[in-house]
C-alpha cells in the first residue's frame, strides 16, 4: 500500500470513527443499541470472509449443530458486536451510576478472595460480551484497572479509542510495552485485565476440545508475583442491561508448575462462558489460525 493510500485509509477511518460516535452520542441507549445492530447487520452480509470465519469457527466448535443453527448465531454474533460497538461510542455518556443500576453481579465473593491473596489480581476476560463495560464496572466500584491491548492500526483513531476509555478511569497499557508497568501495578494490588482469547504461536493447549495457539503471559505473571488469576466477564441480559459473572480464582495456591497447564484452565473457563453466550463472542477472529499451520486441528 502506498503512503498517500495509507493516508487517505487513516482519514477516512478517522472521519468514519467520528460520525459514529456523533450519531450514537444523540440516542439513548436502546435506541443506540437497534443502530448498532443495524449497523451488525450490513457486516454481515457485506464482509463475506469474515462471515465465512464465523461460520467456520462454530462448525468447528459445535460440529452437532445443524447448518442453519451456525448460520443464525453467526448473524447474532456480527449484531451483537455492532450492538457493543455503539455502546462504547455512548461511553462519555454514561455515569458510574447508570452504569451500577443496570448491572447485575454474579460471584462477588471470588473477586474478594482474589483480593485479600494481597498481591493483585490478573482479571482474565475474553472478547465475550462487553469487556469495556467489565473495566468501568471496576472504577465505578473503586478499583483500580489497567488492561493490556493492542493499539489500533491507525494513530488517530487509538487517540480517539484512548479518549473515550480515559473516561471511565480505566488506564490502557500497550500490549508491546506492558511489562514493567503491570509488575508495578500489581505490586500496588491492583487489578490488570487480560484477554487472552486471540490466536498465538506460543503454546498450544485445548480450546473447543482442539489445540488452539494461546499466550502465556497471564500464567506467567501468575506464577512469578502470586498475583490472583480470576476469571471475570461482562455478559449482556437484555437493551442497555449486563451481567458481571466472576469465576472462582484459579491456582489460587500457585502450586502449578508448567504455565500451559493454567492457560488450559484458563481456556477452559473461557470456553464455559461462551457456551453460555455463543452469540456474544468474537467468532469472526481467526482463533485456530496457527493450529491450522502447525497442522494440529
Amino acid at each position: 500500500m502506498s503512503n498517500w493510500q495509507r493516508a487517505f485509509l487513516d482519514k477516512f477511518g478517522l472521519y468514519a470513527f467520528g460520525a459514529g460516535q456523533k450519531l450514537f452520542l444523540k440516542k439513548d441507549v436502546t435506541v443506540a443499541e437497534r443502530r448498532g445492530e443495524m449497523l451488525g447487520e450490513i457486516a454481515f452480509r457485506a464482509l463475506k470472509n469474515r462471515r465465512q470465519r464465523t461460520i467456520a469457527n462454530l462448525e468447528l466448535a459445535f460440529p452437532e449443530w445443524s447448518d442453519q443453527r451456525r448460520f443464525d448465531v453467526a448473524r447474532k454474533v456480527f449484531r451483537h458486536f455492532g450492538l457493543i460497538t455503539a455502546d462504547f461510542m455512548r461511553t462519555p455518556l454514561r455515569t458510574n451510576e447508570e452504569l451500577l443500576q443496570n448491572m447485575e453481579i454474579e460471584g462477588y465473593e471470588h473477586f474478594e478472595t482474589a483480593e485479600s491473596v494481597g498481591k493483585g489480581v490478573i482479571a482474565c476476560t475474553g472478547h465475550l460480551g462487553n469487556w469495556e463495560r467489565f473495566g468501568h464496572w471496576c472504577t465505578a466500584t473503586g478499583k483500580t484497572i489497567s488492561v493490556v491491548a493492542r493499539d489500533a492500526n491507525q494513530g488517530a483513531i487509538q487517540e480517539r479509542v484512548s479518549k473515550i476509555r480515559d473516561v471511565t478511569g480505566v488506564t490502557v497499557l500497550s500490549r508491546g510495552d506492558s511489562a514493567r508497568p503491570i509488575l508495578l501495578k500489581l505490586r500496588r494490588k491492583e487489578v490488570i485485565g487480560i484477554l487472552p482469547d486471540q490466536n498465538s504461536d506460543e503454546s498450544f493447549v485445548p480450546f473447543f476440545g482442539k489445540p488452539c495457539g494461546t499466550v502465556l503471559g497471564p500464567a506467567v505473571l501468575h506464577q512469578r508475583t502470586g498475583a490472583a488469576i480470576l476469571p471475570a466477564f461482562c455478559v449482556r441480559i437484555g437493551p442497555g442491561k449486563y451481567k458481571v459473572v466472576v469465576r472462582p480464582p484459579i491456582d489460587l495456591e500457585n502450586s502449578m508448575k508448567e504455565p500451559e497447564k493454567v492457560m488450559a484452565e484458563i481456556n477452559a473457563v473461557i470456553e464455559s462462558m461462551i457456551r453460555e453466550y455463543p452469540e456474544q463472542w468474537l467468532w469472526m477472529h481467526d482463533r485456530w489460525k496457527n493450529a491450522r499451520r502447525q497442522n494440529l486441528l
